[in-house]
């Protein structure tokens, strides 16, 4: 392992579950005593520092190389409907400052129900082409689904250490004057199968006040 031995670039390359990371980043502006939204670029820094304290090397050495956002998307004139095209436009801004490559797929008609479909596939074989081209040491990984189990075993085979980012929460909130609940949970399959696991809820909950790291996680944190 070249970042073992504390010498030599780490490439990293960053997947998200958009779906996944936007029901996270929710949680924490609306649930949670932080009230703030996750920060992208935030979490490209925890990413370089945690990799670095895994692969035991130094930070400097650990650059991320490419980062993805994998969602299923709204048509202009559905959005534009719903009154969120505007939103969706100043989201791309911010994945564009954070030089994140954008992944849409249409979103699908199910049974009266619009829903992602197929991102898992499309996340699956960008992250395992990249690793087979050999252009990354490490994938980090923003998912939560079993469904990704395959794909970091086949990246094992393969030699790429893999990270897992994965929270693990609960909280009620109230829909037209009724009172419901909602839980994420990671797959525990997934975090014993990759190299890396994060239990990132937990990480935060119990991290100092003053732990720079974390509090960059969160959009005005690391000012």
């Amino acid at each position: 392992m070249a970042g073992s031995l504390g010498s030599g670039l780490v490439r990293i390359a960053v997947f998200f579950d958009g779906g996944y990371f936007d029901e996270v980043s929710r949680y924490y502006k609306y649930a949670h005593k932080r009230r703030a939204r996750l920060s992208l670029e935030g979490i490209h820094r925890f990413i370089r520092a945690k990799v670095a304290e895994c692969e035991r090397t130094e930070r400097v050495y650990c650059h991320i190389v490419e980062s993805h956002y994998f969602r299923g998307r709204f048509s202009a004139k559905d959005a534009s409907a719903a009154g969120k095209l505007e939103d969706q436009a100043a989201f791309d801004d911010v994945l564009i400052r954070a030089g994140i490559v954008q992944h849409y797929m249409p979103m699908r008609t199910t049974g009266g129900d619009r829903r992602e479909a197929g991102i898992d596939v499309w996340l699956a074989l960008e992250a395992f082409d990249m690793a087979v081209q050999k252009r990354c040491d490490v994938c980090a990984l923003v998912v939560c689904d079993s469904d990704y189990v395959p794909l970091v075993r086949k990246l094992n085979a393969i030699g790429v250490r893999t990270m897992v980012l994965g929270w693990d929460f609960a909280y009620a909130y109230e829909d037209q004057g009724i009172e419901r609940s909602r839980e994420t949970r990671t797959s525990r399959a997934l975090m014993e199968v990759c190299t890396y696991p994060l239990q990132m809820s937990k990480l935060i909950n119990e991290a100092p006040e003053a732990d720079a790291d974390i509090n960059g996680l969160f959009v005005g944190g690391a000012e």
